[in-house]
């Protein structure tokens, strides 16, 4: 009897089904032996040796492996082709006394009798390049937890968690908030003009250029002004630029640009995603055909098409779609310089088992994440979609209105997958004159004016991210590899770090207290260049051999060279009326506290009271409260003998129409204060004091 040995459990019956009765296929469900979980297993003076032991929910599974392996002929161990499987093949060749330089370690980016056959026909030796890069990653990631951690706990509150990697994402999230607080918006205005020729339709024209010099009107008596000009003058065409232009399909999708259209397209969630993906790899029951596997391995940062899969591409185009959606050579898709590419990039194992065919055998949510991938891998190998592209410009005064439109010539990869607009940083409105249906238009045509429109706008913050935009910061930034960028994210919310506002994530108060503390005494180690740097150390150690040792080495050192930095709570100069001691502020979820200094010795906490106005209805102090949700609501200090509430803050300033009080929020840089009558529309507007302006 041969036995192989797998890592995911899900995938078990789809690769047992293509090795027959000679096979035996058991899973490990995972790492079955890691550091220990009380104590920091890792002697920084001895080489770094580790002091690896059984998980202990992992003692079964190691003693019927161990049972298996003294029974079997062969072993073969065929855990995930990543860093991580390596290390689990590795830990299995110590557990169950095999050597690691024996050709025992098959793998295949996809499960198909085939893929499996190679495998068996080629086994290796572990790879030992790839265990040290595993092994490296996990002492820098326990070095961090243990020595800055448990400073964080003390300065902060108990249970808190720093990570090499999800400080630094969750860094990200911070620092967009205080560009969103910060950030004054610009009042700017657009000015667009509605034309048409003779008796042809309206079209659009954006106003761009004065003289030749971009112009983008500040004010409205700016505005006022130009349309003034304007009336005197007459709309001339200035000039007409046609060509054709070629929009040329994407790349198939590496785990991040899977995850990130995933989220965008379909809706799923990060970790949706991760998890449905995992399914269509491992294998889905497909009628009496059994488990089967439909998509290739989905960690991967490559988008390396194998020659194989490019014919399959090609054939299947020249069958149901024909010869001018092929194109004449395979399309070739630039890897990373940061990649591993250790695998190619997530595809379809085979273009005969459409969506269509499958769906009544998967999930609503598998389904179209099958549909995605499918398409995009086959769009990836189609030829380009061409357009007629128009760009006209229209003078009055010495005014230039621009307008542009295009007309599809010929679909090509878009027949499939039609590629939508990447978020723009600022989101802001699209130019109205873009993509305008334009009549036929020549050099020196005067146009007819319609009307004018003008539209007051404000810039805008970069907004929040979402779960989409987080994973390409990470990634372009270099922050983790394709297996982190879900565990990491997903821990962000688990440990309340980071929550949702809708489909944006939002820093919780704890969240920014925890980079609060830790840009004080470790702002060089969770950097997003240091971050990165290490992880190209990880990628060097895996690919070229990189003294592991030495990487090791050179990050205790700096490490212990920032934990001598002291690391104190705030202190507050309160005093504890139980103890005496100072009270020191904390933060827990609910937001910030007291807690005495002197804690487990005293356990006296007090709430930090935020005053921020009168009590309109019996004068006590409006203070700040947090619903049970969360949620911030302003009442009165003598509650329960004042029951005034407020989702707002209350100002002095009694309503000039109705005498109630009246409430103040901040709207893009502005106060708007309104009455809290709900039967009364009052309101003012008042504009923030710009400090910039207040300095000068």
């Amino acid at each position: 009897m041969k036995l192989v040995i797998i890592e995911g459990v899900g995938k078990k019956d789809t690769i047992k089904k293509y090795l027959g009765s000679d096979y035996e296929v058991v899973a490990t469900k995972g790492h079955v032996r890691d550091l220990p979980q009380k104590t920091m297993g890792v002697n920084t003076k001895n080489n770094f040796e580790m002091q690896y032991t059984i998980m202990p929910d992992k003692q079964d599974i190691v003693k019927m492996l161990k049972e298996k392996s003294a029974k079997a002929d062969k072993i073969y161990l065929a855990t995930d082709p990543d860093r991580e499987g390596e290390a689990i093949s590795w830990h299995l060749c110590n557990i169950l006394g095999l050597n690691p330089s024996d050709p025992i370690r098959i793998e295949f980016n996809e499960i198909t009798k085939n893929a499996i056959n190679k495998g068996l026909e080629h086994p290796r030796a572990i790879n030992l390049n790839l265990v040290n890069a595993q092994q490296t990653r996990r002492v820098i990631d326990r070095l961090v937890g243990y020595r800055v951690s448990p400073k964080a706990c003390k300065a902060i509150q108990p249970n808190l968690s720093a990570g090499r990697v999800q400080s630094v994402a969750l860094r990200l999230v911070v620092d967009r908030e205080n560009e969103i607080r910060n950030f004054v918006p610009q009042e700017y205005w657009s000015v667009v003009a509605n034309l048409k020729k003779d008796s042809s339709d309206v079209f659009k024209a954006s106003l761009v250029k004065f003289k030749n010099k971009k112009i983008v009107p500040a004010k409205k008596e700016e505005v006022d002004e130009i349309l003034e000009k304007l009336k005197t003058g007459e709309y001339k065409v200035k000039s007409v630029k046609k060509s054709l232009s070629k929009v040329h399909p994407s790349a198939p999708f590496t785990t991040s640009t899977m995850q990130q259209d995933a989220l965008n397209k379909i809706g799923l969630s990060l970790k949706k995603v991760t998890s449905c993906a995992q399914q269509l790899y491992e294998g889905v029951e497909i009628g009496n055909e059994g488990k089967v596997a439909l998509i290739t391995y989905i960690r991967t940062d490559s988008v390396r098409v194998a020659p194989e899969a490019q014919k399959m591409a090609k054939d299947y185009l020249l069958a149901h779609f024909g010869k001018e959606y092929v194109p004449d050579k395979p399309n070739e898709y630039k890897v990373k310089s940061s990649a591993q590419d250790a695998h190619e990039a997530i595809r379809p194992i085979s273009l005969d088992r459409t969506p269509e065919s499958v769906k009544e055998f998967l999930s609503p949510e598998n389904y179209k994440l099958y549909k995605l991938i499918y398409n995009k891998f086959l769009a990836s190998q189609m030829t380009e979609a061409t357009f007629n592209s128009v760009n006209v410009e229209i003078d009055n005064s010495d005014y230039i209105f621009k307008s542009s439109g295009k007309t599809p010539v010929f679909d090509g990869f878009m027949k499939i997958y039609n590629t939508a607009k990447k978020e723009k940083a600022q989101e802001n409105d699209e130019d109205e004159s873009e993509n305008a249906k334009l009549p036929e238009l020549n050099e020196g045509d005067l146009l007819t004016f319609v009307d004018m429109k003008t539209t007051q706008k404000f810039t805008k913050p970069a907004p929040r991210y979402t779960e989409a935009s987080l994973v390409k910061e990470m990634e372009e930034k270099g922050i983790g590899r394709p297996a982190t960028y879900t565990p990491t994210i997903t821990l962000l919310s688990s440990r309340k770090y980071v929550e949702k506002d809708g489909k944006y994530l939002k820093p919780t108060e704890l969240g920014e207290k925890l980079i609060e503390f830790l840009l004080k005494g470790y702002e060089g180690l969770f950097n997003v260049n240091f971050t990165a740097d290490m992880e190209t150390k990880l990628d060097e150690i895996a690919n070229n051999g990189l003294d592991y040792l030495s990487v090791m080495k050179k990050f205790n050192d700096y490490l212990e060279k920032l934990i001598g930095q002291p690391t104190e709570p705030e202190h507050t100069g309160i005093m504890c009326e139980k103890c005496g001691h100072e009270m020191v502020k904390r933060v827990s979820k609910y937001g910030e506290f007291l807690a005495c200094s002197n804690y487990p010795q005293c356990k006296n906490i007090r709430n930090i009271v935020k005053v921020c106005g009168v009590c309109p209805k019996c004068g006590g102090d409006v203070i700040e409260r947090k619903s049970k949700n969360g949620k911030i609501f302003y009442g009165c200090n003598n509650y329960p003998k004042c029951d005034f509430i407020s989702w707002e803050i209350p100002v002095e300033k009694k309503c000039p129409k109705c005498g109630s009080y009246m409430t103040q929020k901040e709207m893009y840089g502005k106060l708007r204060i309104k009455c809290s009558n709900e039967n009364c529309d009052y309101s003012e507007t008042i504009k923030k004091e710009n400090k910039d302006e207040k300095d000068s």
